[in-house]
Protein backbone atom coordinates (compact mmCIF):
# COMPACT_ATOMS: atom_id res chain seq x y z
CA UNK A 1 0.00 0.00 0.00
CA UNK A 2 2.75 2.48 0.45
CA UNK A 3 4.25 1.41 -2.53
CA UNK A 4 0.81 2.64 -4.24
CA UNK A 5 0.73 5.87 -2.73
CA UNK A 6 4.44 6.57 -3.35
CA UNK A 7 3.59 5.95 -7.26
CA UNK A 8 0.75 7.71 -7.48
CA UNK A 9 2.40 10.66 -6.07
CA UNK A 10 5.23 10.53 -8.12
CA UNK A 11 5.93 13.69 -10.79
CA UNK A 12 7.98 13.36 -14.19
CA UNK A 13 11.05 15.52 -13.65
CA UNK A 14 11.20 18.75 -14.95
CA UNK A 15 11.98 19.14 -18.57
CA UNK A 16 12.72 23.01 -18.36
CA UNK A 17 16.39 22.87 -17.85
CA UNK A 18 16.55 20.32 -20.75
CA UNK A 19 14.78 22.26 -22.54
CA UNK A 20 17.08 25.28 -22.05
CA UNK A 21 20.05 23.38 -22.55
CA UNK A 22 18.67 21.95 -25.76
CA UNK A 23 17.37 25.45 -27.16
CA UNK A 24 20.86 27.33 -26.50
CA UNK A 25 22.75 24.05 -27.99
CA UNK A 26 20.22 24.39 -31.27
CA UNK A 27 20.94 28.17 -31.30
CA UNK A 28 24.60 27.57 -31.30
CA UNK A 29 24.66 25.57 -34.02
CA UNK A 30 22.57 28.33 -35.76
CA UNK A 31 25.12 30.57 -34.92
CA UNK A 32 28.26 28.38 -36.12
CA UNK A 33 26.17 27.70 -39.43
CA UNK A 34 25.62 31.80 -40.47
CA UNK A 35 29.26 32.09 -39.42
CA UNK A 36 30.46 29.08 -41.67
CA UNK A 37 28.19 30.57 -44.41
CA UNK A 38 29.78 33.71 -44.64
CA UNK A 39 32.58 32.92 -44.52
CA UNK A 40 32.59 30.79 -47.59
CA UNK A 41 31.13 33.54 -49.21
CA UNK A 42 33.76 35.88 -48.18
CA UNK A 43 36.45 33.26 -49.71
CA UNK A 44 33.91 32.91 -52.78
CA UNK A 45 34.24 36.56 -53.17
CA UNK A 46 38.16 36.64 -52.44
CA UNK A 47 38.73 33.95 -55.11
CA UNK A 48 36.46 35.45 -57.93
CA UNK A 49 39.31 38.10 -57.23
CA UNK A 50 41.97 36.64 -57.65
CA UNK A 51 40.99 34.94 -60.65
CA UNK A 52 39.98 37.83 -62.47
CA UNK A 53 43.67 39.37 -60.87
CA UNK A 54 45.15 36.25 -62.79
CA UNK A 55 43.44 36.39 -65.75
CA UNK A 56 44.46 39.79 -66.32
CA UNK A 57 47.85 39.39 -65.76
CA UNK A 58 48.43 36.47 -67.98
CA UNK A 59 46.39 38.60 -70.55
CA UNK A 60 48.98 41.53 -70.26
CA UNK A 61 51.86 38.78 -69.83
CA UNK A 62 50.94 37.06 -73.25
CA UNK A 63 51.07 40.45 -74.93
CA UNK A 64 54.29 41.31 -73.60
CA UNK A 65 55.71 38.33 -74.48
CA UNK A 66 54.33 39.07 -78.01
CA UNK A 67 55.69 42.80 -78.33
CA UNK A 68 59.56 40.77 -77.28
CA UNK A 69 59.11 37.95 -79.58
CA UNK A 70 58.22 41.55 -82.53
CA UNK A 71 61.08 43.45 -81.49
CA UNK A 72 63.25 39.87 -81.51
CA UNK A 73 62.11 39.92 -85.33
CA UNK A 74 63.20 43.36 -85.42
CA UNK A 75 59.93 45.17 -85.48
CA UNK A 76 59.43 47.63 -83.66
CA UNK A 77 55.57 47.89 -82.42
CA UNK A 78 53.64 50.92 -81.79
CA UNK A 79 53.92 51.96 -77.85
CA UNK A 80 57.61 50.62 -77.65
CA UNK A 81 59.93 53.05 -76.28
CA UNK A 82 63.82 53.19 -77.77
CA UNK A 83 66.65 54.84 -76.04
CA UNK A 84 69.83 52.98 -77.52
CA UNK A 85 69.52 49.31 -76.74
CA UNK A 86 67.26 49.79 -73.69
CA UNK A 87 63.16 49.25 -75.24
CA UNK A 88 60.35 50.45 -72.82
CA UNK A 89 56.23 49.11 -73.32
CA UNK A 90 53.38 49.00 -71.09
CA UNK A 91 50.45 46.29 -71.06
CA UNK A 92 47.65 47.52 -69.49
CA UNK A 93 46.24 44.97 -67.01
CA UNK A 94 42.78 46.85 -65.38
CA UNK A 95 41.94 50.18 -64.57
CA UNK A 96 44.37 50.18 -61.45
CA UNK A 97 47.56 47.89 -62.81
CA UNK A 98 49.52 47.57 -65.70
CA UNK A 99 52.56 45.73 -66.87
CA UNK A 100 56.16 47.23 -67.30
CA UNK A 101 58.69 45.91 -69.02
CA UNK A 102 61.91 46.96 -69.88
CA UNK A 103 64.18 45.23 -72.30
CA UNK A 104 68.02 45.20 -72.98
CA UNK A 105 69.98 44.57 -76.06
CA UNK A 106 73.25 43.27 -76.32
CA UNK A 107 74.06 42.42 -79.50
CA UNK A 108 72.33 39.24 -80.08
CA UNK A 109 70.98 38.89 -76.38
CA UNK A 110 67.79 40.08 -75.69
CA UNK A 111 67.71 40.37 -71.93
CA UNK A 112 64.52 41.42 -69.39
CA UNK A 113 65.59 44.34 -67.09
CA UNK A 114 62.25 44.83 -65.68
CA UNK A 115 58.70 42.54 -66.11
CA UNK A 116 56.46 44.39 -62.90
CA UNK A 117 53.52 45.03 -62.40
CA UNK A 118 53.01 48.34 -60.77
CA UNK A 119 49.83 50.43 -59.50
CA UNK A 120 48.35 53.30 -61.35
CA UNK A 121 46.63 54.77 -58.17
CA UNK A 122 48.71 57.20 -56.05
CA UNK A 123 48.95 56.11 -52.45
CA UNK A 124 47.77 58.42 -49.71
CA UNK A 125 48.30 58.18 -45.91
CA UNK A 126 45.18 57.84 -43.65
CA UNK A 127 46.07 60.38 -41.02
CA UNK A 128 42.57 60.61 -39.65
CA UNK A 129 43.72 58.83 -36.26
CA UNK A 130 45.24 60.56 -33.39
CA UNK A 131 48.30 58.84 -32.63
CA UNK A 132 50.28 59.62 -29.39
CA UNK A 133 53.35 61.14 -29.97
CA UNK A 134 54.82 59.81 -26.73
CA UNK A 135 54.94 63.16 -24.86
CA UNK A 136 52.57 62.82 -21.44
CA UNK A 137 49.99 65.58 -21.15
CA UNK A 138 50.19 68.42 -18.60
CA UNK A 139 47.66 68.71 -15.54
CA UNK A 140 46.06 71.57 -17.90
CA UNK A 141 45.77 69.29 -21.01
CA UNK A 142 44.04 66.63 -18.56
CA UNK A 143 41.62 69.69 -17.17
CA UNK A 144 40.91 70.74 -20.36
CA UNK A 145 40.01 67.65 -21.76
CA UNK A 146 37.54 66.87 -19.21
CA UNK A 147 35.46 70.26 -19.43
Amino acid sequence: MNRERKTKGFAPPVVGGSSLLVMFAVLCLITFAVLSLSTVKAGDRLSDGTKESVIEYYAADFEAERILARLRSGEIPEGVAVEGTTYRYTCPMSESQELQVTIVREGETWSVARWATVSLTEWTTDETIDVWDGELPTKQQEESQWN
